[in-house]
């Protein structure tokens, strides 16, 4: 498998700061990712290609110098989402033949198959319990997969993506360049480590540009779980590490925008909000505008290690992701689909198993989505292809349309469009804040006059609670669940 050193600028001149005056230097990163690579070599299977390492970790710096010890050895790492339940954990760990796993957590290790080989590191109090798994792996894993990425989805079991490490490298490297002007000297991990975006644009790109990173556990920074987030916690924790970027989900954008103001100081540190992981609608990048907050919203997908596209400073148009970045080529498909190449495409985990070497197809890979390419290169995303709904007269309408509008009146903080097959649309919305049926219907007499007739939306209904992972009806980023609102609202259309 692909394997780097230390000199290759992973390990540069910055700190990593599990809190404000605690810190590893570049020396001390380099010492522990030396430590845990000679403890994973105790594994002959992680040698052999036979097994893979899960990490099971809150964030923190052991978090990244395992990542990068097992870059060295040219072991595949699997990250282990913490807000999966236990059955996707176990999909996880069966798929990605998963021998040694990294966790605080001991009784998770045993429900997922693992008994305790050792401690090996101590993080405020929890031991790091390196946990190993018998089995008789049938085949060794893809040569050349170094990180194997699982996707939560809308639908069935997490697909688990299969990366190099020079897939993940060129977007990080990428990330450097065109953040370069901004001179980022400190980079604060909001986002859970086992999500690609934070793993790549979070810790690769800080790393490379010799910049601190601060990673502190996920409960200083506000987020708990997958659909729970405490805004002033948050805002506090930017102040108190003076963060100079972060990178947020379209949510936790919204929950910041209410609980900040243009005089606060917390927030003076940022220079680069990233925002993505899911549409965002255009009225929190107005309010984000008028507070002086410099969000930019971007694009990517886990087949092309995380970013494709993304506004910066010195590039930026509203209403769009951005420009594909460094290395990117981005065209549509006749019926409108984006595709991209310049990353390369190495596959599914299931598509490769079974197959010794895993190639990496430098081809225009299909993205799923729908867009618009302008003049300039910047790319606007319209909705994704499969999601496209047509009407009962055959017109053909992505829902993200009626969507991103009701979005933009900034009443509403979710909805979902439906109306396959149907006379007419109707929406499922999620309020902001309480408000009764007038104001609702005239929020949709303003959307309505702005889309041709057979988009329009007829019927309406409030949801009885919000779109979240854990009743089922969003994924952990935050994309709605269609089907799983569809079936729950399924009898209040007629």
């Amino acid at each position: 498998m692909s394997q780097f050193t230390l000199n290759d600028g992973l390990c540069g001149g910055g700190n990593v700061l599990s809190a404000p005056d605690r810190a590893w230097t570049p020396a001390e990163l380099k010492a522990q990712v030396s430590q845990w690579r000679d403890r994973l070599r105790e594994f002959p299977e992680l040698l052999s290609g036979h097994a893979s390492v899960g990490l099971l970790l809150d964030n923190g710096p052991h978090w990244i110098a395992l990542d990068l010890a097992c870059s060295m050895l040219g072991v595949a790492v699997v990250p282990l989402p913490d807000f999966f339940t236990v059955d996707q954990q176990r999909h996880l760990v069966s798929q990605a033949q998963v021998g040694v796993l990294l966790t605080t957590q001991a009784d998770k290790a045993a429900a997922l198959g693992f008994s305790v080989h050792g401690i090996e590191a101590s993080v405020d109090s929890h031991d790091i319990l390196i946990s190993h798994r018998a089995f008789a792996p049938a085949q060794r894993l893809p040569e050349g997969v170094h990180k194997i990425t699982f996707t939560s989805g809308t639908t069935g079991q997490p697909k688990g993506v299969c990366l190099s490490l020079n897939q993940q490298m060129a977007v990080a490297n990428a990330l450097k360049q065109v953040t370069a002007p901004l001179n980022i000297r400190r980079h604060l991990c909001l986002l859970p480590m086992s999500v690609l975006l934070e793993n790549i644009a979070g810790i690769y790109a800080p790393l490379l540009s010799d910049a601190d990173i601060a990673c502190p556990p996920l409960a200083e920074t506000g987020l708990k779980g997958a659909s729970s987030f405490d805004a002033q916690q948050c805002l506090d924790t930017i102040g108190r590490y003076q963060a100079e970027s972060v990178i947020l989900l379209p949510q936790m954008l919204f929950a910041l925008l209410q609980a900040t103001s243009a005089n606060d100081v917390r927030v003076r540190s940022l220079k680069f909000i990233a925002v993505g992981g899911g549409k965002v609608p255009p009225s929190l990048l107005a309010w984000a505008s008028q507070l002086k907050l410099p969000v930019f919203e971007g694009y990517g997908l886990s087949e092309c290690a995380s970013v494709v596209c993304l506004n910066t400073p010195e590039f930026t148009r509203a209403g769009t992701v951005g420009k594909p970045l460094p290395g990117v080529s981005v065209k549509l498909a006749d019926d409108g689909e984006i595709l991209v190449r310049g990353r390369g495409y190495m596959g599914y985990l299931h598509e490769l198993q079974g197959q010794a070497d895993a190639q990496v197809a430098d081809e225009w890979l299909p993205t799923g989505d729908l867009g618009t390419v302008d003049t300039d290169g910047f790319v606007s995303i319209n909705g994704r292809k499969k999601n496209l709904i047509i009407t009962g007269f055959g017109r053909n309408v992505s829902p993200e349309w009626p969507e991103s509008l009701l979005l933009a009146t900034g009443l509403f903080l979710q909805a979902m469009v439906m109306g396959d097959g149907q006379e007419q649309l109707s929406a499922v919305l999620v309020p902001r804040m309480p408000m009764n049926d007038d104001t609702v219907d005239q929020a949709l007499a303003t959307v309505n006059a702005q889309l041709p007739d057979y988009a329009r939306i007829g019927q309406r209904v409030m949801a009885t609670e919000p779109f979240t992972f854990d009743n089922g009806m969003a994924t952990a980023n935050g994309r709605i669940r269609r089907d799983a609102i569809a079936r729950h609202y399924s009898g209040v259309f007629a």
